[in-house]
């Protein structure tokens, strides 16, 4: 269907009517073709006409000469329950020279869920009337996935906010550079922000959004703070919201957990950057909390007007509220933990204390990859064995220069050039060019790594993570990590052992490595009190990210010396170990006194 005229008659309008529908499923999505070229060809809009609703809801507009060319359009209409109808209008405002065409539209996921004969397995949800089987996390989140209402029947409305009737018991939080706002439909600035809200699909229906233009200024935020939660225990609790990210200049969104009230948590999900012109659902499961808990949700200012940021739809599932207060952290105490009392002992200062029983043990035995103290206390504040970074523990490894330079953590240490915990599924777009899409353990975008970004910092910088010190190592011990190095610019990666004020370089790599993981091997041997460190060095531009996966310390407990006397195949070191006698003489340090490498053998 196309319109050609040049005319100079003022102000018409030609109407372009769908048939009727009676109702949409949840995932519904409408896309089309659209042709708008010409000098003065003026702007064209997709309108949504709700049986019972006088105001249309514009659900997309093209405002001007977009080229001889044929452009797709998406539009999300998800659930509508009341009969509706489309309308393409083109308005043509004094004169109009041009070409407006529309070809091979498109419905996707409209029909409701079919019916099902049976709908058994702990995670599903039988709709009573449809007799659709649908996915219980589909529960009483706001939206009508049976086309019935009845998942979304009995549900605990101080659970959920669909923001029609306020806030709910969500609140502002007064220490942000400034609020969410309520609002219907469109936001004010074109080209960013939602159009409708998620709830009703309409132009009546109301969510929060974030204002990006003056005068908020680049890195300003907005949080809202959830009621507060009894601890999650065993059960998991769900969190599910509905965001909305468009706009050239959207900037950052992300949610963060915390148990003290006036702290910034820890981040649970993050998504930055244009995610186009649709309400997106996110499911969040909020696990291992001992202590009551509060949820955050902060959205942070692009550079420029168009980065408004949409919130709608939000409900927890599995959780119960709290009723008390968070507890405050006074602003004196630094980050340090104070140990509880240790059990009574007869220990001197050169013995390490084990928690559970009191027991003495030697100092050497401490941070040796081999658990000595019954409750394994001499090995809690090491390094781990095997690290995945999977449930987001960095296993004992930390940043030295970053804890000098915050102290109690309050300096922002936010553009300095250091390692962090990524992921692919948080990557921002241009990103995976140079940081990895996949993590190494389980192969999806949402497995966690550690990275060092290079959109911090300058060329030259270095970024260290260490492990605590290690007291004694055994003849074999390795450790195995995978890397990442792709990237136009990537500096380096070393690992480097530290003993005292003496470090010495095990392993370098430099320059892009393709865009696969590569697994490292480096031989530690017999070593003590020492530590080993991972250095990345910043390459020429951002283009550099270095990041590793799985790091593996292997066969490094030390020896032990047996209650028995070597075999005949074996050979008694000076210091009554026992080793192979195939070990003898071949430059390695097996007995750790190296008496199996003496030239008198």
């Amino acid at each position: 269907m196309f319109l050609l005229k040049n005319s100079s008659s003022i102000s018409q309008v030609a109407r372009l009517r769908s048939p009727k529908f009676r109702q949409t499923g949840s995932n519904c999505t409408l896309s089309f073709w659209y042709y708008n070229y010409g000098q003065s060809v003026g702007a064209a809009e997709m309108q949504l006409l709700v049986d019972g609703l006088k105001q249309p809801t514009v659900l997309w507009r093209a405002y001007y000469n977009e080229g001889n060319q044929w452009l797709k359009a998406v539009i999300q209409l998800g659930r509508l329950s009341h009969p509706f109808q489309l309308s393409l209008e083109k308005i043509s405002l004094g004169f109009y020279d041009g070409v407006s065409a529309i070809d091979d539209i498109t419905f996707e996921n409209c029909a409701l869920p079919p019916p099902a004969l049976s709908c058994d397995g702990p995670n599903r949800f039988w709709c009573r009337d449809t007799k659709a089987c649908i996915d219980s996390l589909l529960v009483c989140d706001l939206v009508d996935n049976c086309g019935d209402g009845s998942d979304e029947d009995n549900c605990n409305p101080d659970l959920q906010c669909n923001f029609e009737n306020g806030l709910c018991n969500w609140e502002q939080d007064v220490e942000d550079d400034f609020d969410w706002i309520r609002i219907q439909g469109p936001t004010p600035t074109v080209n960013t922000g939602p159009l409708k809200d998620h709830t009703t699909g309409t132009a009546r229906g109301h969510y929060l959004y974030m204002e990006s233009s003056e005068p908020h200024q680049f890195q300003d935020k907005a949080i809202l703070l959830s009621p507060l939660f009894n601890p999650s225990g065993n059960g998991t609790c769900i969190f599910r919201f509905h965001y909305h990210m468009f706009g050239k200049q959207v900037f950052k969104l992300s949610v963060f957990q915390r148990t003290v009230s006036n702290t910034k948590g820890w981040l649970l999900w993050y998504k930055f950057g244009n995610q186009g012109n649709r309400w997106i659902r996110q499911t969040l499961y909020i696990t291992s909390s001992s202590k009551p808990f509060q949820i955050l949700v902060k959205g942070i200012v692009g550079d420029g007007f168009t980065g408004d940021i949409g919130l709608d739809d939000v409900s927890f599932l599995g959780c119960t509220l709290y009723n008390g207060n968070l507890p405050t952290i006074s602003t004196t105490t630094s980050g340090t933990s104070v140990p509880a009392t240790l059990p009574m002992n007869n220990c001197t200062e050169k013995e390490f204390v084990c928690r559970a029983s009191g027991h003495c043990i030697q100092m050497i035995q401490k941070c040796d990859f081999r658990p000595d103290c019954s409750d394994k206390s001499d090995e809690s504040a090491c390094v781990m064995e095997v690290c995945t970074f999977e449930d987001k523990n960095q296993c004992g490894w930390y940043q030295p220069a970053l804890e000098q330079m915050s102290g109690n953590y309050s300096i922002h240490t936010t553009n300095v050039f250091k390692w962090e915990l990524g992921r692919g599924a948080n990557l921002y777009p241009e990103q995976e060019k140079h940081c990895p899409l996949i993590d190494h353990t389980t192969r999806t975008e949402e497995g966690w790594y550690l990275f060092a970004d290079s959109s911090n910092g300058e060329f030259g910088h270095t970024a260290d993570i260490a492990t605590p010190v290690i007291s004694l190592t055994g003849p074999k011990c390795k450790i195995i990590f995978w890397n990442h190095m792709n990237g136009s610019t990537i500096g380096s990666l070393e690992v480097l052992c530290k003993t005292g004020n003496k470090t010495s370089k095990l392993w370098t790599q430099s320059g892009s490595q393709g865009p696969q993981w590569n697994r490292a091997e480096v031989f530690l041997g017999i070593r003590s009190n020492f530590q080993v460190v991972f250095r990345a060095k910043h390459g020429v531009s951002y283009m550099g990210d270095v990041a590793v996966d799985d790091i593996t310390f292997e066969d490094c407990s030390p020896l032990l010396i047996p209650g028995r006397p070597c075999t005949s195949e074996e050979f008694t070191c000076a210091n009554k170990y026992c080793i192979p006698k195939d070990n003898l003489c071949d430059f390695v340090n097996d007995c750790a006194d190296n008496s199996d490498e003496s030239p008198t053998i």
